[in-house]
This record gives C-alpha cells, structure tokens and sequence, in this order.
C-alpha cells in the first residue's frame, strides 16, 4: 500500500494547495423513550412516574399517543463498527484550500521599522494558483487478496471526447475555484473480516502565471471488520418420502435435514428477511421456518440466537455422487437481514456437505 500510483512532480515539499477529507456515510440509530419521575420526588422514595411521562400504552389521557421510541435520532459517534455482509460507502471530499491572508507588519516588518529586501520580499503579493484537473482514485486492500482492488466512484468522471481509447486517461478531471470541493462516494461490499485498507489518491495540475506542475498525495485508512452473524450447521439422514418410489440405484429418494443456528454478534439489532438455500443440481429443498408457516420475521437482539431448518432431498430420476473425499456437496447457505434503520446485510456461507450416504 505504500507504492505510488503517480509520479511525484514535487521539487519543493510544499504544502498542498488541495486536502482530503473522508468521512464515513452510515445511519442514525433510534432513541427509546423512558418514563421520568414526578418533580420534587424524593429519590428515596418509591413513586409512580407521571402518566405523560409514559412512552408505552397507560389508562390515564394525558399521553393519548404513547410511542416506546421518540422522533430524535442519534448520530454516530465517531466511525462506527463495520460488519461482514454490510455495504461500506464514505464520500472523499477533494477540497482546494484557500491560504489566509497574511497580516501586514507595521514598519515594514524589519526590525525597529526598517526596511530592506526582507521586508520587501514579505510584503509581496502571493502567487495566484489555479487548480486544475482534479481527480479523486480509490483502492481497498482486503485481508485475502493478494493485490489491491480498484474501486469504481460515483457519480463517475465526464469522458473526454478528444478520440482517446477509453482507458483511465481518458477521463476529464475537475477545475476547482477557490473554496470549491469535489465530492465522490465509495461503496465497498465487505465480505470477510480482520483489516482493511482504504488508499485514496489526489491528483491535480496547479498553475500559476508563469509555470505549472502535476502534483499528487495519497493517504491511507485502515479499518477493522467484524463478524456480523455466527452460523452454525448441522445435517443429518431422513427417512425416505412414504411413497416408496425406488430408484435405479437401489432405495428411494434420498433425504437430509439441515439444520443451522443463527447467533447476532453485532452490536445492533438486526431482523431476519429471509434465509435460502443455492443447492447443486439434481437437489431440491423444503423450507420449515417462518415463510412457510406464515410467521413473523424474527428480530435478534445483540446475543440472541434463531434456529432455520430446511429438508434437503435428491430429484426424481437423479442420484447425489459423492465427491473424492467422499462428501455429498449441497450448496451455499444465504442470510438476508435489516438493521434498525432498514440498512441491509447479507452473507452466505462456503459449500456445505455431509460425509453421510444414506
């Protein structure tokens, strides 16, 4: 993460006439209401609290619309935690920095009032710099990947249509008066946990009156990911369907049932939308969880866990086979879910298998 991906261009170290700010887009989170005591209660004395007060349902009429969250919402505190399965978006704001002007010494600014060359020299007007082609790069480094994967931003740069190839030079930059800013958004689907490495590249052409140069900085954030949802399987032998149908191998269709616990190890709470299976060819599945028993979607708080089982069988007609090391693949495992301010997730699992023929 350390290489350059453009040349420097800076003779002087300088400081920069753009900077870079990165802040992380992520949503409020809900403020519960809670009961407050009557005024001039002694705290050693136990009272009921006041019946407006009350943010869930009373019998008396001063609160006639109790609602156990209130209309404030909590901003993030700093960063926040990042979660496997969830979509990591921040904005990169290029921003072309004006200098503050310099106050004027009396006297010329020479010791005891005199005046000279240094004085001189001070009092001379700054250069005037135009900030041109601005271009904002993004990149992430994932704990499994061996290279350094390039980020697509939006809204996109405007094409040239100056006749080049349609690579990466093609792409007009952005002019930014004084006091402008060029604004993009990442997204980033996370998909595994540990570190992460955000790298964003600045580049721009600053020029002046008589010369101008290319000049560019990088900077780097790292960030942890976390595991959102633990999942636990277990697959089992059924008894074949009562049909009693044989196949040509010997025996009726096939049967497993597989079973996994979901357990919520975030920090939010989240709401299951829907939990499904991709299975290999020649398979099918009956769902047993709350779709099919038309139940409500299961909301698991921080620790809670929720057990999904599924019959796994062979189609009509067709026989499983077993790999080389003897295990009957089934397929990938998917989790669907919401966070409290209706953000999604979603995982899925490695193949699951099992070493029983039955």
């Amino acid at each position: 993460m350390s290489h350059q991906r453009y040349p420097s261009h800076d003779t002087l170290k300088e400081p920069h006439s753009v900077s870079l700010k990165v802040l992380r887009l992520s949503r409020p989170s809900l403020v519960i209401q809670h009961p407050i005591r009557p005024p001039l209660t002694p705290s050693t004395l136990p009272a009921d609290p006041t019946p407006a007060s009350l943010a869930y349902d009373t019998t008396a009429s001063t609160n006639p619309s109790p609602f156990l969250l209130s209309p404030i919402l909590n901003l993030p505190l700093s960063f926040g935690s990042a979660y496997v399965g969830e979509t990591f978006s921040c904005t990169l704001c290029a921003n072309h920095d004006v200098p503050e002007p310099v106050a004027a010494v009396p006297g010329g600014g020479g010791p005891l009032g005199a005046t000279g060359a240094p004085a001189a020299a001070s009092a001379a007007p700054a250069k005037r710099k135009s900030i041109r082609d601005v271009r904002i790069e993004a990149e992430m480094k994932t704990p499994g990947a061996n290279s350094i994967q390039k980020l697509d931003l939006s809204p996109p740069d405007s094409a040239d249509t100056g006749g080049g190839g349609g690579g990466d030079d093609d792409l007009k930059g952005t002019d930014l008066e004084a006091g402008d800013t060029l604004q993009r958004i990442v997204n980033f689907d996370l998909k595994e946990e540990g570190n992460h490495v955000l790298a964003v590249t600045v580049s721009y052409y600053e020029a002046t009156e008589t010369s101008g140069k290319t000049r560019t900085f990088r900077k780097l954030y790292q960030f942890i990911c976390k595991s959102s949802l633990i999942v636990r399987t277990k697959i089992g032998p059924l008894a074949p369907a009562s049909s009693g149908k044989k196949q040509a191998g010997g025996g009726g269709q096939r049967r497993w049932v597989m079973e996994a616990q979901l357990e919520n190890c975030s920090e939010d709470v989240i709401q299951l939308e829907k939990v499904v299976l991709d299975l290999a060819d020649g398979l099918g599945y009956t769902d047993c969880n709350w779709e099919t028993g038309g139940g409500a979607r299961p909301v698991l708080h921080p620790g809670e866990v929720e057990q999904v089982c599924f019959v796994v069988e062979e189609a009509e007609g067709t026989r499983a086979q077993p790999g080389e090391d003897g295990r009957i693949m089934f397929g990938v495992l998917g989790i669907g879910w919401r966070g409290e301010m209706g953000n999604r997730g979603f995982l899925s699992t490695g193949k699951l298998g099992t070493r029983h023929v039955a």
